[in-house]
């Protein structure tokens, strides 16, 4: 494989940073910009915020969101494969009954580790 079959993918590439480089430029030169300590101030629901404008979350839930993805994304494979169940045969049902043993190793693995436990 040459380097001359990357050719369109490197340049919308270049392209891309481009756009969003001139569009920061321009939108910087010619829109208004003035900042004020109650612009750039967090902004909770129309009061006067109470301590730090951020705070730690605990790494609980962004592990729970993650699994969350992950496991939603595997799920939504099922679709296309009951879609065309009829045309994969007996590959298609053992190939789908691998990753679903996958699936629920890893969901069972994450169970034990106790990563659903909401504290």
């Amino acid at each position: 494989m040459t380097l001359q079959a990357f050719a369109p993918i490197s340049a919308i590439l270049i392209l891309a940073f481009i756009v969003s480089v001139l569009i920061n430029f321009l939108s910087r030169i010619l829109g208004p910009f003035r900042p004020s300590a109650r612009k750039v101030a967090p902004y909770e629901s129309g009061m006067k915020p109470i301590g730090k404008g951020t705070r730690q979350v605990p790494v609980k839930f962004y592990l729970v969101a993650v699994l969350f993805i992950l496991f939603d994304i595997e799920v939504i494979f099922f679709l296309p494969w009951a879609v065309s169940m009829r045309g994969l045969g007996w590959y298609g049902l053992a190939a789908m009954g691998i990753f679903t043993f996958v699936l629920i190793i890893g969901f069972i693995y994450e169970w034990r580790k106790g990563a659903l436990e909401w504290e």
